[in-house]
């Protein structure tokens, strides 16, 4: 039988994924007969964005022991589960027992010339931030591990280290479509899954704009860009720096700007009550930053734990009884009218249990007594009102009350002086530290848990199909930006970085509401925030956010093709339109597929917490079994095929 071959377009975290869990079902669909060809310029496993050959300083937004690639027994998926090591389970083997370098080569000759990586997987602890460059080495292993099973089941896995720039029918009597690359040579393949990750956009009009301003009057313009990827050269030391956007984007600026310049942090106990508090060490390279936003202060800093009281519940409103008369109502679902009220209220709900378990002296009745006042309150017709109601007479300190409208813009109504508006952000800064880091408000911990278990049991509930277009923009827009705002933000160390910068005075913050322009007049960029009043001027202006998602638009040769095509079609906002089980929708065929970022699917990271049962493995599982079905069909089903075919000859 001739092998079927699967090409798998994109070598970063989601394809080797993919990978794995086409290897943990394949021996349902034996015999396999299946070659894989993964196409990628960069090293496979860890791709573009998480390369190994980026700057030492910058690290993830995730604890080592909250990363994980290992598809384990909390996952609900059709596939069995694989246990393997989180990065921290897997930094403690490398720097003890050996048993992963024994085992690979590779790892063992990466670690020889990076003793730096040595040393950090040696340090790391569960409340460590890793950097990305030791996570790069956790990726690639991952995959060449994924890979050498996959070779030990009799599939050949092929790969390219080469760009893929179209993707088109194959003709007929042979595959089903031919993969061109960019060195003139092709793929034929029976089914193609575009696993593309973060990809670069062409400029919008707007950022031509100025652009060209920048051209025309000397200024320096850096447009949206993995940070990591930017040309920072044209911001001198000294110069003033507008930067728009205060997210991750934004950390990693400061980072590559400051410490990456030679300037260093150190410890500051005459800063004040603040815990942790640090002083900045100047290079004399440094510029100095105004920087400002839609919500104008930084995203919320991680949330330590570990939970003070009892251990969460499962989600008691957004469940499958609670969405399933949505699902059979005629009609698509409204998710502010439908959806949100039931993720509120288990974000709430998850955020006063461990208030009331973890700080009873801070609450005036039992939890027992509030939960069961709260869900009937929840549920009733005056929800709203009796919540407010109930949350007021049990919690005596408006502080301790959740508001998830101030959660999500907390400078709402904010006018003054641009120092009024500076010192509020920074005072903003500091209570979240304060909130999330000093280990005295674990409740923060309980708010991030219920947003987290929101955000992932909603792709499982609900198709995305079944949503109104304005309902998928809300999901894809403001319900994706509030979960990285509140859930997804930088260590708290980066926050205490900037605010040290803020004292030694090169990070202004200049709040809400940012407007950037160029002003022809003086050649210098414009920057208004805060109730409208002029904030700054200066001839550098970085954009510091990811480029926006495109098709038709993108800097992808082969995105531009399948649009120029009409094999794939884009969103409202630029995202691959896919459909619920990852196909491309458009004039494609049945075997084109997507996943991962830039794409309309719900299920859009890399990788996920260990025992989160979350939604990335839970969607690749189904993917990999939809295209084993596909390419090899279950045993079960040749066996009906044979004998409807001797059935056949019989009659």
């Amino acid at each position: 039988m001739k092998p079927a071959v699967l090409a798998v377009v994109g070598g970063g975290p989601r394809a080797a994924m993919l990978l794995e869990r086409l290897s943990a079902s394949l021996p349902e669909y034996a015999p396999a007969h299946l070659d894989i060809h993964l196409i990628e310029p960069h090293v496979p496993g860890s791709g573009r964005i998480w390369r190994r050959d980026q700057s030492p300083l910058l690290a993830l937004n995730s604890r080592a022991a909250d990363v994980t690639m290992f598809t384990d027994s909390s996952v609900q998926c059709e596939g069995p589960s694989a246990d393997g090591p989180s990065l921290l389970e897997w930094s403690m083997d490398v720097s003890g027992p050996g048993t992963f370098l024994a085992d690979d080569g590779e790892l063992r000759l990466a670690l020889d010339a990076a003793p730096e990586l040595a040393a950090e997987a040696r340090g790391l602890t569960a409340e460590s931030f890793p950097t990305r460059r030791l996570q790069s080495l956790y990726l690639e292993w991952f995959f060449r591990c994924t890979v050498a099973r996959l070779e030990r089941q009799g599939v050949a896995v092929a790969v390219h280290r080469d760009t893929a720039v179209r993707v088109e029918p194959a003709p007929a009597g042979s595959r089903s479509a031919l993969v061109r690359l960019a060195t003139g040579r092709h793929v034929a393949a029976d089914a193609v899954v575009l696993a593309l990750g973060h990809a670069d956009a062409e400029p919008l009009p707007s950022s031509s704009a100025l652009a060209d301003f920048a051209r025309r009057h000397g200024a320096t313009y850096v447009p949206p860009d993995y940070t990591t990827d930017a040309d920072l050269s044209g911001i001198a030391p000294g110069a003033d720096v507008i930067v728009s956007g205060l997210g991750l984007a934004f950390v990693d600026l400061a980072v590559l700007l400051f410490e990456g310049r030679g300037g260093r942090f150190a410890a500051d106990p005459s800063a004040g009550p603040e815990e942790g508090a640090l002083t900045y060490v100047p290079s004399g390279l440094e510029p100095r930053l105004f920087a400002g936003s839609r919500r104008g202060v930084p995203y919320r800093s991680k949330a330590r734990g570990p939970l003070r009281g009892e251990e969460p519940e499962p989600l008691r409103f957004l469940t499958e009884q609670a969405v399933a008369p949505l699902l059979a109502r005629r009609g698509e679902i409204d998710f502010v009218g439908d959806l949100w009220p039931l993720i509120a209220r288990d974000i709430e709900y998850g955020y006063y249990r461990e208030l009331f378990t973890g700080y009873p002296d801070r609450v005036l009745a039992s939890w027992a007594e509030f939960s069961a006042r709260f869900e009937a309150a929840a549920r009733g017709e005056r929800s709203r009102t009796e919540l407010d109601a109930l949350i007021g007479s049990a919690v005596p300190v408006a502080a301790d009350r959740l508001d998830l409208d101030r959660l999500d813009r907390p400078l709402d109504g904010l006018s003054g002086s641009p120092d009024e508006v500076h010192r509020a952000v920074v005072r903003h800064v500091q209570d979240d530290l304060r909130l999330r880091d000093s280990g005295e408000h674990t409740e923060t911990l309980g708010l991030f848990l219920g947003i987290l278990r929101a955000y992932m049991e909603l792709g499982r509930l609900v198709p995305l199909e079944r949503l109104s277009p304005a309902s998928r923009e809300v999901v894809c827009g403001w319900w994706h930006g509030f979960f990285s705002f509140v859930d997804s933000g930088p260590p708290p160390r980066r926050l205490r970085e900037l605010l040290a910068l803020e004292r030694a005075g090169f990070v202004r913050f200049l709040g809400p509401g940012l407007r950037v322009e160029g002003d022809d007049a003086s050649g210098l960029f414009r920057a208004t925030a805060a109730a409208g009043s002029l904030t700054a001027s200066a001839s550098v202006f970085v954009e510091a956010r990811l480029p926006g998602p495109a098709v038709a638009g993108s800097a992808n040769p082969l995105l531009r093709a399948l649009a120029a095509d009409g094999l794939a079609r884009e969103d409202a906002a630029g995202r691959l339109r896919t459909g619920d089980d990852a196909r491309v929708l458009g004039d494609a065929f049945a075997w084109l597929f997507a996943v991962g970022a830039g794409t309309t699917g719900w299920g859009a990271g890399a990788f996920a917490r260990p025992r989160s049962n979350a939604a990335p493995f839970r969607d690749t599982d189904a993917l990999a079994r939809r295209l084993l079905a596909q390419l090899t069909p279950e045993p079960s089903a040749r066996l009906e095929s044979a004998v409807a075919l001797v059935h056949g000859l019989a009659g």
